[in-house]
């Protein structure tokens, strides 16, 4: 859905002379159709993002990852650049003249990025080539009829030729002297590991693998024959040993020789030009020309200021001992915890189901009371699964993957539940709200639903707008008289405060050269997160440069507008209406959504006069 001012829509149109409205129109649809010429020319180089768009065109391919891809994207992007030149942009509707700018914006970002491609670390304990290849199967590669099937099966045999592009990329960074941080390469051993362990790896396993397990369970669901059933196991089989073995196998022994060269250093500065690299990652993720030392003092003053708001609440549940001490209160105390051996009710649940029922109970609850707070709301399905069990002790603790554009695939709403006693009860609703409903699952499915975007909208998005407003998120339920358990209040500050510590960590990490230890020990000493759950953050920041000061940046961003959209509509004010305008034109760099929302008071105001 789009919102602009009608009246004022309607006035520019009485001005314009007919000849000038029909030339204006016939720009217009030269722009759609070079947005969406330019989007397909940019799936078409990608068959796992036809598959995520829930396409089945080159259904058993994987994405080419090799420098000479890479520099095709790139001349793509040049000369796409050079083809938006020739739009009038005078000619064009707002719409389309935000579109025109947001293709620019994404096109000079790319070109800009070639000079890092071969900065960042693309396996890593967090993501990387080596989980995606399972992942992506397991939770992208739909089964439902039998060319699904064999275009799995050509998935797994093209696996060893991925894998061996990856240890290229992997040895030819080593060269340039750009190498992960010594930590993530056991990490990354143990995950490749579990991902080749079971059947057909090991013939007298009780268990399958992962992937066998996946295809098994797909392939079990056709209605088909079940000797051709069995047929394509053993296909399936047979690649996993022929390509999918060996592709890991290669890549292993390619680590472990990297792992020898690694070293301590944890920040991006020990790069060469390390530096400008850690600006253009700031740059990027939160699409503001922050600084370094910019954010971390912003970091320091949030910090401070969520510490008063926790004494607040830390005293009215009655605890008289520091704030540090509730912290350690908390993290000690059994009923705040689900614990293995619990009983929940009379089914008997396991602590792990039983985390996952109380999950969906409260994305139930939120979603009976979305309409109080919003205008617009999704249509895409969402699921909460655990975080399978091959990653699981790598991954954070929640995440959230789009449905699929067609409707064939839910969102999933992930919890790892590898560590119950990192997943406290009092954090559940901040992280529900966050990850689910009404955070991402909110935001992405409705960007996805509005079909009068161009497609490369629909699809895209800015990490700042994205995270940003998932945070938020966490925020808004307690505008609607949730968060009513104090402890609960108390888990979303604490994870306020754990995206304001982000601030003061990354820019610790990678431009004041802060070590693993430090950052860990900040941290501990500010939030009431466990040694082990710093640890798993620090690391995080490590190999993810910039990206976790998106959030709070984020949030602030869109706290600042709420205070000057209230302020200027006074008892006009409509949370509904501001959530909607947030919502109802997708992802924007935070700079162009500041823009559209003082454009939006604007107008409103006019209107009232």
């Amino acid at each position: 859905m789009r919102f602009v001012n009608v009246a004022l829509v309607a006035t520019l149109l009485f001005f314009v002379p007919p000849a000038a409205l029909a030339q204006s129109q016939t720009e217009d649809a030269k722009a759609r159709a070079l947005f969406e010429t330019f989007f397909e020319e940019q799936v078409s180089l990608s068959p796992m993002f036809q598959t995520h768009l829930g396409r089945k065109t080159q259904y058993g391919e994987w994405d080419d990852i090799s420098p000479a891809q890479t520099e095709l994207y790139y001349r793509l992007y040049q000369d796409q650049l050079a083809r938006l030149e020739s739009l009038d942009l005078d000619k064009l509707n707002p719409d389309n003249q935000l579109s025109a700018e947001l293709m620019r914006f994404d096109l000079e970002q790319d070109i800009d990025g070639y000079q890092w491609r071969d900065y960042g670390y693309p396996v890593n304990q967090m993501f990387g080539w080596h989980a995606t290849v399972a992942s992506f199967l397991i939770n992208s590669h739909q089964v439902t009829q039998l060319s699904d099937a064999t275009a799995y099966i050509a998935r797994l045999e093209g696996v060893e030729a991925l894998l061996t592009q990856l240890t290229k990329n992997l040895t030819r960074r080593a060269q340039q002297g750009i190498l992960a941080p010594a930590f993530v390469y056991p990490q990354v051993r143990r995950d490749i590991t579990n991902i080749i362990s079971g059947k057909p790896f090991t013939p007298d396993s009780d268990t399958q693998s992962p992937l066998l397990a996946d295809f098994s369970r797909k392939v079990e669901a056709l209605d088909i024959a079940p000797e051709q059933r069995q047929q394509l196991i053993d296909s399936a089989s047979e690649a996993l040993l022929n390509s999918v073995k060996p592709g890991y196998q290669e890549l292993l022994s390619v680590w472990d020789e990297l792992a020898k060269k690694a070293d301590n250093r944890d920040g991006v500065w020990k790069l060469p030009n390390g530096e400008a690299y850690y600006q253009y990652t700031l740059a990027k993720n939160t699409t503001t020309d922050m600084s370094a030392r910019e954010i971390h003092q912003l970091g320091l003053e949030e910090v401070a200021r969520l510490h008063k708001a926790m004494e607040t609440v830390k005293k009215s549940v009655g605890f008289t001992g520091s704030l540090n001490e509730f912290f350690s209160a908390l993290q000690q105390d059994p009923a705040q915890y689900y614990h293995p051996d619990d009983s929940a009710d009379s089914s008997n649940a396991s602590a792990r189901e039983q985390y996952l029922a109380d999950t969906q109970a409260l994305i139930d609850a939120m979603r009976e009371r979305l309409p109080e707070l919003f205008g617009h709301l999704p249509q895409a399905t969402l699921k909460v699964k655990a975080v399978e069990p091959f990653r699981e002790k790598s991954a954070g603790k929640a995440f959230y993957q789009a449905p699929a554009a067609d409707g064939s695939r839910p969102g999933i709403y992930y919890v790892n539940l590898h560590d119950l006693s990192a997943m406290p009860r009092y954090q559940m609703e901040a992280l529900a709200y966050h990850e689910a409903l009404p955070g991402h699952h909110m935001q992405i499915a409705i960007t996805q639903e509005l079909t009068d975007l161009p497609a490369f909208r629909r699809h895209g998005g800015y990490t700042a707008y994205v995270e940003g407003w998932g945070l938020y998120a966490e925020q808004v339920p307690k505008e609607i008289g949730l968060y009513a358990d104090p402890y609960s209040d108390f888990g979303r500050l604490s994870f306020e405060l754990w995206r304001a510590v982000r601030l003061v960590v990354d820019t610790g990490i990678h431009q004041f050269k802060w070590s693993r230890e430090q950052a860990i020990d900040y941290f501990v000493a500010n939030t009431p997160l466990t040694r082990d759950d710093a640890r798993r953050e620090v690391e995080r920041y490590i190999v993810m440069p910039g990206q976790a000061t998106s959030y709070k940046i984020g949030m602030n961003t869109l706290l600042t507008l709420r205070t000057e959209a209230q302020k200027e509509l006074g008892p006009g004010f409509s949370l509904k209406a501001f959530h909607d305008q947030v919502l109802g034109t997708g992802s924007l760099p935070l700079t162009v959504l500041q823009r559209r929302i003082r454009q939006w008071l604007a107008a409103q105001s006019d209107a009232t006069q």
